[in-house]
């Protein structure tokens, strides 16, 4: 049983969203998921006009882990949760909470080869670096590319959460069993966008050269 927040975004696991509760039925399951020892509840994508009792049995959510919290004098909070495991929707189920409870189910992904897995994550880490690169060179940001985690089946959801994403494609990832199928999602994503990146950060950088002198003949990243 797990207290449900029906919202038109995706939480992936590993993601951090901040959250902006006001509405009187939030407040009181916020309220409750701090007296909760693992302060969670359940994340949901429900699209705009789409009611609540709607949402299909075995839609994937995903565990919001509660961690900073600002309360406000007039009752609302600025919280920032974190994602953990997935979940699949059996039930929404009757309750006295003022907000939906639901029935959930584990959600666990399909074993495949490890070297497979691995290959596909080396991948889709090489084109995030490139792009990521690129696309702060272009705006002149010094900050250095975000790091991505470890663990190869984690690596399709980190990019997803750093990068621009249709949310229905985010709910396709979230719901996926297979980290190779997510893993070439990501690298789909990242190679269509990779090569105009790179152009485009080349052009940045020679335009900032105009009147100082020839600027070293260089090639755009590519991508094997």
């Amino acid at each position: 049983m797990l207290p449900l927040f029906p919202l038109p975004i995706v939480l992936l696991p590993g993601a951090r969203l901040p959250l902006h509760i006001f509405e009187p039925r939030y407040r009181a399951l916020l309220a409750d998921c701090l007296d909760r020892p693992d302060r969670t509840f359940g994340l949901l994508f429900c699209a705009e006009g789409t009611s609540e009792t709607a949402i299909p049995s075995g839609r994937v959510g995903c565990h919001a882990i509660i961690g900073e919290v600002e309360q406000m004098n007039d009752g609302r909070a600025n919280i920032l949760v974190t994602g953990g495991a997935r979940f699949a929707l059996v039930e929404i189920v009757p309750d006295p909470a003022p907000y939906r409870v639901a029935r959930v189910a584990p959600f666990f992904d399909a074993a495949e080869p490890t070297d497979q897995v691995a290959a596909l994550a080396g991948r889709a880490r090489d084109l995030f670096a490139n792009v990521a690169a690129s696309a702060r060179s272009i705006v002149d940001d010094p900050d250095p590319v975000p790091s991505l985690p470890e663990d190869d089946d984690r690596v399709g959801y980190a990019v997803a959460a750093l990068i621009d994403m249709p949310v229905q494609a985010r709910q396709e990832l979230l719901s996926s069993p297979s980290p190779c199928e997510r893993l070439r999602a990501i690298i789909a994503l990242l190679t269509a966008s990779s090569n105009e990146l790179a152009a485009r950060a080349d052009a940045h950088t020679r335009s900032k050269r105009n009147g100082r002198g020839p600027y070293p003949p260089q090639s755009s990243p590519s991508v094997a």
